[in-house]
């Protein structure tokens, strides 16, 4: 396939589109003129991208509605197994502190204006939710996946898309098992998400560290009603 520079422009920025909304796979995109009109350039060039993102399995395309989010190719190898147990998921909060909370700290170090734009965007999504009385679970992930996209480390995205499964059902098991009142539970849960979004927009990478370690603890002592993860061997 041959690139032009306006096509690969596209290409970048289309990619960019997709982490920065925290889009998902089969997440739909939007129109081809849509497309186009944003970014400034013709539809044939956007053709042009959307054709080497999907032969780059980036997105797919289905008859007659529309161009869909794929999953990343770097994704298609690599995966983790399913929470098995109760002790997997404990392994995997304990996994998520000691991978979020530097993606946290580079947010704030490193995050463009518009992508802390976005992190405050997703979180005001998720409030939303909650106060709706939904489990906010996709919003949730994405709050998450804005953090990692503004880290500025393709790796910290790459993997909290890889764990997006494993996030949905430790959401789900903390909201059905946790012993605390659902009440307290979704408002610490909210003052959480405010504390790493300020910490963020503040700039201060130590502050939002710790919010983000404080956050992923609080989900461990929602779940299994501990103050801390278990003592290291």
């Amino acid at each position: 396939m041959t690139i032009s520079p306006l096509s690969d422009m596209a290409y970048r920025q289309i990619l960019d589109f997709i982490q920065h909304e925290g889009l998902q796979p089969d997440d739909r995109l939007p129109a081809e003129n849509r497309m186009a009109e944003t970014l400034g350039i013709s539809r044939p060039v956007v053709r042009q991208a959307l054709a080497r993102l999907r032969s780059e399995g980036w997105v797919h395309a289905r008859r007659g509605s529309g161009n869909f989010v794929g999953k990343p190719p770097v994704l298609q190898h690599t995966s983790f197994d399913p929470l098995q147990s109760i002790p997997d998921v404990r392994n995997f909060l304990e996994f998520r502190r000691l991978i979020e909370g530097e993606s946290a700290a580079c947010a704030a170090r490193h995050g463009t204006p518009e992508m802390i734009e976005n992190i405050t965007a997703k979180r005001r999504q998720l409030d939303a939710a909650m106060s709706r009385g939904e489990p906010g679970i996709e919003e949730d992930i994405a709050f998450h996946g804005a953090i990692a996209v503004a880290s500025g480390n393709r790796f910290f995205s790459m993997t909290m898309a890889a764990l997006a499964e494993q996030t949905r059902i430790a959401i789900r098991l903390i909201r059905d098992l946790s012993p605390q009142p659902g009440i307290k539970r979704a408002a610490d849960t909210r003052r959480e998400h405010h504390a790493i979004d300020n910490a963020i927009r503040s700039r201060d990478p130590q502050a939002a560290h710790d919010a983000m370690m404080a956050h992923l603890r609080g989900g461990l002592e929602r779940l299994f009603g501990i103050s801390e993860t278990r003592p290291r061997d």
